[in-house]
């Protein structure tokens, strides 16, 4: 969803760079994702819950559950607003499936990686959430499809006229949730939802912030 406060920062020139500016950002976006899970000390709601699956089903990849958790978001959204829903909506899809590919391509790349220091894991995920927001930020400014996961949570917030943010909230938790009943009942204790989670929660808005007054700033110079 577009802000006004995004006015200054989304593109709204060639199509062509914006579709290379929107590529790119679910690059960078999957790369931050295969980094946190590689830090090991906690992933985002959506990341634990598709991760959580791979223990329980492990010839799926994970991208493979993100890309039907996008398609069950979708089916969602047209249940919540079935008068309002577009056709056009499901190129929600492509997107969403170029983000499949390279989540489990750079899940690939990103396999070698091993920390056992904290404090190297710590790092890592500071950095993999400033690559994941950099991807976001990416995507913003290229302001084209938006992901049928950010699709329902929109069409939520405009059929209750609640806050975003709160729905937002109530929508990571249900996935937390989620993904911590399925690691209880099939494999025996909840996985990857640690302290990194709530780190991720924090630093990807933050950072995301400060990509938006760099660039207002830059821009202006």
């Amino acid at each position: 969803m577009q802000h006004e406060k995004d006015a200054g920062v989304v593109d709204t020139g060639s199509l062509v760079r914006r579709w290379i500016t929107y590529a790119a950002g679910i690059y960078l976006l999957t790369m931050g994702v295969s980094l946190a899970i590689r830090a090991g000390i906690g992933i985002s709601p959506q990341s634990s819950l598709t991760r959580t699956m791979t223990l329980v089903f492990p010839s799926v990849s994970q991208g493979t559950f993100n890309f039907i958790l996008e398609l069950l978001m979708l089916l969602l959204t047209y249940l919540a607003m079935p008068k309002d829903f577009k056709l056009r909506n499901f190129l929600a899809l492509i997107p969403a499936f170029v983000l499949a590919a390279f989540l489990d391509l750079n899940l690939m790349l990103t396999s070698w990686i091993v920390l056992d220091a904290y404090a190297a894991k710590f790092l890592l995920l500071v950095f993999a959430d400033a690559t994941l927001a950099f991807g976001l930020f990416l995507m913003i400014r290229a302001n084209l499809v938006l992901m049928p996961v950010d699709m329902f949570v929109n069409t939520i917030f405009k059929r209750t006229g609640r806050k975003w943010g709160n729905i937002k909230t109530a929508f990571d938790c249900t996935l937390l949730v989620t993904s911590a009943a399925i690691g209880l009942i099939c494999l025996g204790a909840p996985h990857f939802i640690r302290e990194g989670t709530i780190i991720n929660g924090i630093l990807v808005g933050q950072y995301i912030k400060l990509y938006f007054f760099l660039f207002k700033k830059f821009s202006r110079d």
